[in-house]
């Protein structure tokens, strides 16, 4: 049964069934459209700007994560990070804002040097790793200074990292390996964490500085 869902995504994500799926572009270089700080109602331009064609955070500014105004649930979420070195981010998803701060209730995908953050000495909380829980099968990060192209997918509650057109790992959510997972991680005792199945796609700002680019998700549907 798992084979066949997956056949018929892999249909929907080539198109090979005829059906179009609009991407809905969140940052195209230029414009920042559909997403606002964590628990505001606007873009906070006072810790983000622009800089060539890359959504970055601006050092010594005010440090905000950044949600998609809209809800996701099954999707396909494709961007570009890079970081300077010893950086740290990360990229979220199925957030709530029920705590004081994103990663209370959403699952993160990793964005780290992995050449120089002390994070990098845990394979679950190294680069593209779902933070504290799973770690990549392997290492793609690409050198400090180049853009690493990430692709997140949920469906079904099955869910794929990928990082530098590898699939580095996957996982059910929601289901008793997930959850005994949780329970041997810093987010036991966190109420909120992992019990949305769908909410919205989040960038770290409160780590430093971040470049992020050509960021879009689509819905996946049958």
């Amino acid at each position: 049964m798992k084979k066949i869902i997956f056949i018929t995504i892999l249909c929907i994500i080539t198109g090979c069934k005829n059906q179009t799926i609009d991407w809905i572009t969140l940052f195209d270089g230029k414009t920042v459209s559909g997403m606002r700080g964590y628990k505001m109602d606007r873009f906070p331009w006072d810790a983000w700007t622009i800089e060539d064609g890359s959504l970055k955070t601006i050092p010594g500014g005010k440090s905000v994560d950044i949600i998609s105004i809209e809800i996701y649930s099954d999707f396909e979420l494709e961007l570009e990070w890079k970081l300077p070195s010893g950086g740290n981010s990360g990229i979220f998803y199925f957030a709530t804002e029920e705590g004081h701060s994103i990663w209370q209730s959403a699952p993160e995908m990793q964005v780290l040097d992995n050449t120089a953050h002390h994070d990098r000495l845990r394979l679950v909380t190294s680069a593209g790793s779902l933070y504290d829980l799973i770690a990549p099968s392997e290492d793609v990060v690409k050198p400090i200074g180049e853009f690493n192209q990430v692709k997140i997918i949920s469906w079904k509650n099955h869910i794929e990292h990928w990082l530098n057109g590898k699939k580095i790992l996957e996982y059910e959510y929601d289901s008793p390996a997930f959850k005994k997972l949780i329970l041997n991680s810093k987010f036991k005792d966190m109420p909120n964490f992992a019990k949305a199945s769908s909410g919205r796609i989040g960038l770290q700002g409160d780590h430093g500085e971040v470049w992020y680019r050509n960021i879009r998700i689509r819905k996946l549907k049958l």
